[in-house]
């Protein structure tokens, strides 16, 4: 994510994350941390679809 796209999605100015950035940088470790533990867990949901889908298709005696 870009520091643009990150500004527009706190709804914060440019100006505003890049002082955060100097000033608070512990803040933007949160941040970070967050943005990556949801990315994680989008992942995880995609991955336990497909076991889903794969299980319900195993009962069905489909191979892959």
């Amino acid at each position: 994510m870009t520091r643009n796209e990150m500004a527009n999605k706190f709804g914060v100015s440019l100006k505003t994350l890049y002082n955060w950035e100097l000033e608070k940088p512990e803040l933007i470790r949160i941040i970070n941390l967050g943005l990556l533990a949801d990315t994680q867990l989008e992942e995880t949901k995609k991955h336990l679809e497909k076991l889903e889908a794969m299980q319900k298709d195993a009962g069905k005696g489909k191979l892959l």
